[in-house]
């Protein structure tokens, strides 16, 4: 049966010793990892391994915070846990970073089999995932190393992917002018190469201009909505609007505050949040694409790995999200996929419209960790 159990504010130390978990000693373990390597693909005939010995059958999520791709994960990992019998554990950091490390060590202490985390700060949680993966756990993270198993995203093709459908919108319909706003994020190392991307398609098109190119923060809705207001004040006049889902939504939330919402707008997010496929959906509105990053989907294949490993299978080093540009002709089948993330981790032709996996570890050869910042791009 699933137990779901979401921790509330944790003290540190203190607050461990007081509910009766033994504290974690940070034993130093191999570093993983450290340079950069292409992976060969996925085996899934790879021979078994042992399964690592003195942990609890646990899935826990170490979540960031609530934005709606977020919230996909914990339900494809729920769904998971269910469907393999693990209990399922998540502790929510709201976007503190310390919080998020306090966490962390409080599943260490009690022995989880598997964690998957999004970090809010990864340099500061880095050390404290190590300790989990010494102590023989599964640990998968959503783009930052060290994991057992990393999960990102082709980064440049997906700002590409979206650039790209922006520019034959310019091109189309608005002539090949337009006013456009990046909305970006690049104090995450990581995904600074998708706003890369989308900086380079912009500047093929000789009429266009990039009027702003700023972080919001905080990056989420409100930080959006509150930078956009911003840009407003000096440029009224926007075409086009590129970022994360979760920004653009606020983006949009400020051009329609301010009466500058057109129906002939782009505006083009990442991350296929079910508000964005809304706004989609309508089809008279400026919000014309979302690059899905099927969160659910992934989530739900995550917490097979993690299943996997704590039975001593082996399983990936590393697996791409593919990105899928959420049109009106797929809409109803992503929705759908969305929907039963098992059904596609099931049927692989449709699995691998979403997922691309890489290399091999298990408990034996866990001293091979991912600890660089794997991407398929990377040569």
């Amino acid at each position: 049966m699933l137990r779901r159990k979401v921790f509330p504010t944790i003290l540190g130390a203190a607050s461990v010793l007081a509910l009766g978990l033994p504290l974690a000693l940070a034993q130093e373990g191999p570093p993983g990892i450290t340079t950069q390597t292409v992976f060969k693909p996925f085996d899934p005939a790879a021979p078994a391994c042992s399964p690592p010995p003195g942990l609890a059958k646990v899935l826990a999520f170490a979540q960031d915070n609530e934005r709606e791709f977020m919230q996909g994960v914990d339900q494809g990992l729920a769904k998971a846990a269910k469907d393999r019998g693990l209990e399922y554990r998540r502790a929510l950091a709201n976007n503190d970073a310390a919080k998020g490390v306090e966490q962390v060590q409080l599943f260490l202490a009690s022995k989880i089999g598997g964690l998957v985390a999004a970090p809010v700060d990864p340099a500061s949680m880095s050390r404290s995932l190590q300790e989990l993966i010494w102590s023989g756990a599964y640990v998968g993270t959503i783009v930052p190393p060290p994991a057992t198993s990393l999960l990102n995203a082709p980064q440049y093709e997906t700002g590409k992917v979206l650039a790209e459908a922006a520019a034959a919108y310019i091109k189309d319909k608005l002539g090949g002018k337009a006013n456009v706003v990046i909305l970006s994020h690049d104090s995450m190392e990581f995904l600074a190469p998708r706003f890369a991307a989308m900086r380079d398609v912009m500047k093929t098109l000789p009429d266009v201009k990039i009027v702003a190119d700023i972080s919001p923060s905080p990056v989420n809705k409100e930080g959006g909505f509150a930078t956009m207001s911003t840009i407003l004040q000096a440029h009224p006049d926007v075409d086009v609007v590129l970022g994360a889902d979760t920004v653009v939504l606020g983006a949009l939330a400020a051009l329609e505050a301010a009466g500058k919402a057109r129906p002939d707008q782009f505006l083009g997010g990442i991350d296929g949040e079910p508000e964005a496929v809304a706004a989609i959906k309508k089809g008279d509105g400026p919000y014309k694409a979302s690059i899905s990053l099927a969160s659910p989907v992934f989530a739900y294949a995550m917490g097979q790995h993690a299943a996997d490993w704590i039975e001593g299978k082996s399983i990936p080093q590393a697996m791409d999200i593919l990105p899928v540009a959420l049109t009106a002709d797929f809409l109803a089948q992503y929705q759908a996929d969305v929907a039963d993330p098992a059904s596609v981790y099931k049927d692989p032709k449709k699995r691998d419209l979403y997922l691309k996996m890489y290399g091999n570890i298990c408990y034996d050869t866990r001293d091979q960790y991912v600890n660089f910042p794997w991407s398929s791009e990377a040569k």
